[in-house]
C-alpha cells in the first residue's frame, strides 16, 4: 500500500558523537487480503527508551475517553483494571483515580484499558487473546486505536514507522475481536493528532453487555463506505506521500532562497520518516526544539538536525518554525508567544506545509499544560 522506501528506527535520537551512517531500514505498508488489516510488513528494529512527554492534547484525549466509558457504565466504581499502555508511555492512572479502582498486574480484571499498545505488536491475535485471557465474564476491554480511515483520507502517511505494526479500521478490529469470542459493545471517535482515534469497547460473547449497539454499527458502515477495505483506496497513501514530500521540499527551498531562517517545534516519530523523506538537512532547518529534557542535546537520526531546548525559539529568532504535530498549536502558541510576537510564523507540518496567519489572543480554552509523566514520543 505504501513504500517509505529506507527510514531509521523512528524512536532514534542519536547524539551528535554517535556514528553514521544511522540505521536504515525497509519500511512497508501492506494489507491482508484474508482479514483486510493493514500493517507494517516487517520491522527488524527494537524499542528504544522512551523520551517524550504527554502533550496536553493526549490528557485531553484521554479524561474525554474515561468519560465517555464511565457515561455507558463501563467503569463501576472499584473496578479492577489492568493497563496495556503504548510503548511509548503515557496512561489513564490519574483519571480513573476518582473511580476508586484498584489495578492488577496479572490475573482477571474488570476493565482493560489498551492506549494504543496492541498495535506494536507483531503476532495481532497472540496479543488479542493474551488480552481476552484477563478478561472477567462481565468485563470489559477498551482498545484505542489510531484511525486508519482518517490516516488515508488526510493522507497522513507519515503515521506509518518502525514499532507500529497494525493500523485498524473498526470493521476489521471488530472482525478480529469476533474470531475470538468477542463483541464489539461501543464506539467513540475523536479528533486527535490531525487523523483521528477511535476507542472500541468489547466484551465476551454472553455477557450480560449483550449485542452489538447501533454506536458499533455506524461506524462500520461509514468505514466500509469510505472503501477502507479497498487495496485501490488505502494506496492513495503513495501518491499522498510523493505530493507532500515535493511540497515540503519546495517550500524549504523557498525558504532559503528567500534567505529566511527556519527551526522546528516536537521531535516526534511521525517527523522522521518526513524530514528523511524529503532529505532535509541542517541547511534547511537550523534546529528542533522539545519539551523532553531527554531528547536535548540528541539529534533527528538521518538529518542530524539537532534536538534544542524550547528556549532557544526566543533566543535565535528563527523567522519559520516547523511545527510537527498540529494538535500541539493551541499548546505552543500560548507557551511560546514570542514566536509571533516577533514577527515569525509557525508553519503546521503534517505533512504539508501550512503557515499559520498569526493571532492576538489564543482562547484560554485551550489546553496548555505538559504533564510530567512518560509520553508518547
Amino acid at each position: 500500500m505504501l513504500d517509505l522506501g529506507m527510514q531509521p528506527p523512528s524512536d532514534l535520537f542519536p547524539f551528535p558523537s554517535d556514528p553514521l551512517p544511522d540505521p536504515c531500514y525497509r519500511t512497508r505498508m501492506v494489507m491482508s487480503t484474508v482479514s483486510g488489516l493493514i500493517q507494517l510488513e516487517d520491522d527488524p528494529t527494537s524499542p528504544e527508551e522512551v523520551l517524550g512527554v504527554e502533550p496536553a492534547a493526549l490528557v485531553l484525549q484521554a479524561e474525554r475517553s474515561v468519560a465517555d466509558a464511565a457515561k455507558a457504565g463501563m467503569i463501576p466504581p472499584g473496578s479492577r483494571v489492568l493497563h496495556y499502555p503504548s510503548p511509548h508511555g503515557g496512561s489513564w492512572r490519574r483519571q480513573l483515580a476518582p473511580f476508586g479502582v484498584s489495578e492488577v498486574i496479572d490475573g482477571e480484571a474488570d476493565l482493560i484499558v489498551d492506549v494504543h499498545g496492541m498495535m506494536h505488536a507483531p503476532d495481532q491475535r497472540a496479543a488479542f487473546e493474551e488480552r481476552m485471557t484477563h478478561l472477567a465474564p462481565n468485563g470489559v476491554l477498551l482498545l484505542v486505536i489510531f484511525d486508519a480511515t482518517a490516516i488515508v483520507r488526510e493522507g497522513m502517511w507519515n503515521s506509518l514507522r518502525n514499532g507500529h505494526f497494525a493500523y485498524y479500521t473498526a470493521p476489521v478490529l471488530v472482525g478480529m475481536a469476533a474470531e475470538i469470542g468477542l463483541t464489539a459493545i461501543g464506539a467513540w471517535t475523536y479528533p486527535l493528532y490531525n487523523n483521528g482515534t477511535t476507542m472500541l469497547a468489547f466484551a465476551k460473547n454472553g455477557s450480560s453487555w449483550g449485542d452489538q449497539p447501533a454506536s458499533v454499527e455506524t461506524l462500520l458502515r461509514a468505514e466500509e463506505a469510505a472503501g477502507m477495505l479497498d487495496p485501490r483506496q488505502v494506496a492513495r497513501l503513495g501518491a499522498m506521500h510523493d505530493e507532500a514530500v515535493l511540497q515540503v521540499r519546495t517550500y524549504l527551498d523557498g525558504l532559503r532562497g528567500a534567505g529566511l531562517s527556519v527551526g522546528g517545534y516536537g521531535a516526534a516519530s511521525r517527523a522522521v520518516a518526513l524530514l528523511t523523506s524529503a532529505g532535509v538537512t541542517t541547511d534547511d532547518v537550523d534546529f528542533v526544539a522539545d519539551a523532553s529534557t531527554a531528547k536535548r542535546g540528541r539529534t533527528m537520526p538521518v538529518t542530524r538536525i539537532p534536538i534544542v531546548s524550547p528556549d532557544e525559539l526566543a533566543e535565535r529568532k528563527p523567522d519559520r518554525v516547523l511545527l510537527f504535530v498540529a494538535d500541539l498549536l493551541p499548546e505552543v502558541r500560548r507557551m511560546f508567544p514570542g514566536v509571533e510576537a516577533s514577527g515569525a510564523k509557525w508553519v503546521v507540518v503534517d505533512p504539508v506545509p501550512q503557515e499559520i496567519e498569526p493571532i492576538d489572543a489564543i482562547s484560554d480554552q485551550q489546553p496548555t499544560d505538559v504533564v510530567h509523566d512518560r509520553g508518547r514520543s
